[in-house]
């Protein structure tokens, strides 16, 4: 299982019951590391990273985490839970696409598909999909092409069109996916109401072995329009937050705080620096 890319969720201070939480939704979900500022949450075997970040930042539909099972029951149990101080986005029910699903922002901001499907259909238990809407809505298939073309080890998996009938463009992509690094991600336009868009409240996280992965990643996502911000972050042309970190980060900066101090300094994110600040 490939962990080296995985979300991350902007908390309000929060993360720890934020975790706490979806230990007590997900089957087979635990906590794997905490400190003060970020708390690692696997769910089956996949990671999910919380960042205490303050209130800067929210998470919205425009990144939703689809959480997928052969168990129609499952689905109803999630849902259930995940509703308690949260609201319905799509109601749960049997839809074309899968005999038991629902979409539901939690009582932290965060939205959830679950998804009832066949077990040779799902490669991956947990899946970020992105959603194309507002200024965004019919740039899916640029995205996919985009990320695909220029993202190491990068395929495109198919697409699914709008007919039309759906009250959306025919021709944006009702699904899509592609990999990096045999990582799953989901895609879609949407034409539905909503002032949001990609912000830093949900980001993708990759973690790089060495500094020429970290600086392929940050030019490539930075290039024709993209954005440079601190502490390993970027915003590529379509407006998605990724962080691109060293593989070893969290291990230096527990052995001291100076790396913490040297990150602080940097946009792209050096592993010589941060190493030698170690001592």
């Amino acid at each position: 299982m490939n962990n080296s890319i995985y979300p991350s969720v902007w908390c309000n201070n929060n993360a720890r019951e934020a975790a706490g939480f979806y230990v007590s939704v997900f089957p087979e979900t635990k906590i794997t590391d905490e400190n003060p500022v970020v708390v690692i949450v696997e769910i089956s075997g996949q990671k999910l990273m919380l960042l205490n970040g303050g209130d800067m930042f929210r998470p919205n539909p425009s990144i939703s985490l689809m959480y997928l099972t052969t168990s129609g029951s499952e689905v109803e149990d999630i849902y259930s839970k995940l509703q308690e101080g949260g609201k319905a986005l799509m109601p749960l029910g049997e839809y074309p696409f899968s005999k038991n699903y629902g979409w539901v922002e939690d009582r932290f901001g965060v939205s959830w598909q679950l998804y009832t499907g066949q077990e040779e259909h799902i490669l991956q238990k947990l899946v970020p999909t992105l959603m194309f809407t507002g200024k965004n809505n019919g740039k899916a298939e640029e995205a996919v092409g985009f990320y695909t073309s220029v993202l190491p080890d990068s395929r495109p998996r198919g697409m699914l069109r709008y007919s039309g009938a759906e009250g959306e463009a025919a021709g944006n992509i009702q699904h899509g996916e592609f990999t990096i690094r045999d990582y799953l991600l989901m895609i879609m336009d949407s034409s539905m109401s909503g002032d949001f868009n990609f912000t830093e409240g949900v980001s993708l996280v990759v973690e790089c072995d060495t500094q020429a992965d970290i600086d392929r990643f940050w030019t490539v996502l930075t290039s024709g329009g993209g954005e440079e911000s601190m502490c390993g972050w970027l915003k590529d042309r379509f407006g998605v937050s990724w962080q691109i970190i060293p593989t070893l980060l969290p291990a230096l900066m527990a052995r001291s705080a100076r790396v913490t101090e040297e990150m602080l300094k940097m946009k792209k994110l050096d592993i010589r620096i941060l190493t030698e600040a170690v001592g």
